[in-house]
């Protein structure tokens, strides 16, 4: 039998908002909020746990989130500088282990199987990443210890914020025996009403359902439900990570209605999407292009076709089925994007703008 492996998720407690916090410490008493500005319809990045109590939340329009706590301070946030705290944070981790998959700029799985600190105790190898974290860069994090992926990334947020929690192998069998299946990731707002519609609340109930009806009612999600319900999570960490994806959206001051309005944005969007695409492409290479709108009334529709170059003129015929769904809609936010793949060889990209 192999011997179980030592997997640490760190997950940085409200990261944005901790740095705002840490540059001004005048905002630390006060609820605020990384995003953009009510007036200009923007939304919340992340916010601090003083505006949480208040029903605040990531992604939120910043006018609702207004309504909510109408002391929330906004601030404008600075990507540059949250983006130099990660590598910061990045280089303890190394110290520790190059296993790490990072998943965004403020988490990330570490594999600490091998590591002989602490006499190789991944949970006093955890307590001392975030007490380096904190002395380094004043900001906290915490931290979930689990012998898999899926049992580590729940831990992390047992104890938040600033803590952490241990499951060691003989205690997965408990901690996952009456699991939310909201809480596992995979599991949306439209997978767990479905499931919720079956009687399946939580693991126990996948665990005594029968397959056959869990396969028919989610397709290939039943299998890594199944396993998940049981603590079984055999993923490596993906060490070699190519993004599956780049894109670039605005959100309007005003809702806007025709077609040429819409072209004006992408034309505006473009520079930037070729630019992001410019810091990906020596290791990937685009398989599709994407066009996004949201309408007045939030609902998004999506349209997307094959392309192995980026082709301006392919997203004004994408926007031509888009509008198709507008149905008298204002038009609130338009993105465009790429798909992105391995490249199959070495040929270099040519970028196509008609």
């Amino acid at each position: 039998m192999s011997k179980p492996r030592k997997i640490i998720h760190i997950d940085m407690d409200c990261f944005f908002a901790a740095v705002e916090m840490r540059e001004n410490p005048a905002l630390s008493n006060l609820p605020i909020a990384v995003g953009g500005s009510s007036d200009r319809r923007g939304v919340l990045s992340t916010c601090n746990y003083l505006a949480r109590k208040y029903g605040v939340r990531s992604a939120m329009a910043t006018a609702h989130a207004l309504k909510l706590c109408p002391d929330l301070v906004v601030v404008p946030g600075s990507m540059a500088l949250y983006k130099s705290i990660s590598q910061q944070i990045r280089d303890i981790f190394l110290r520790y282990t190059p296993l790490i998959e990072p998943l965004s700029l403020d988490e990330a799985y570490l594999d600490v199987s091998d590591c002989k600190l602490f006499q190789g105790s991944a949970t006093l190898i955890a307590e001392s990443i975030r007490r380096d974290i904190e002395v380094e860069t004043g900001l906290t994090a915490s931290a979930g210890v689990a012998p898999n992926k899926f049992i580590a990334k729940i831990a992390s947020d047992e104890n938040k914020p600033n803590g952490i929690c241990v499951i060691p192998p003989h205690k997965v069998s408990e901690f996952v025996d009456k699991l939310p299946l909201r809480k596992i990731p995979g599991v949306g707002k439209v997978t767990a009403e479905k499931l919720k519609s079956l009687g399946l609340n939580t693991t126990a109930d996948v665990r005594s359902y029968p397959f056959d009806g869990l396969e028919q009612a989610c397709g290939k999600l039943a299998k890594s439900l199944l396993d998940k319900s049981h603590g079984i999570d055999d993923r490596e960490l993906s060490l070699d990570r190519v993004r599956k994806s780049v894109g670039v959206e605005h959100t309007l001051s005003h809702d806007i209605y025709s077609r040429d309005q819409v072209l004006r944005v992408i034309k505006q969007l473009l520079p930037e999407l070729n630019s992001r695409f410019a810091k990906h492409k020596r290791d990937s290479v685009v398989h599709k292009q994407v066009i996004k709108l949201k309408f007045d009334d939030f609902k998004t529709t999506t349209i997307e076709k094959i392309s192995p170059t980026l082709n301006e003129s392919l997203f004004s015929e994408l926007l031509t089925g888009a509008l198709l769904r507008q149905e008298n809609r204002g038009i609130r936010l338009v993105g465009i994007s790429l798909g992105l793949a391995k490249p199959q060889t070495q040929k270099q990209m040519v970028f196509d703008f008609l």
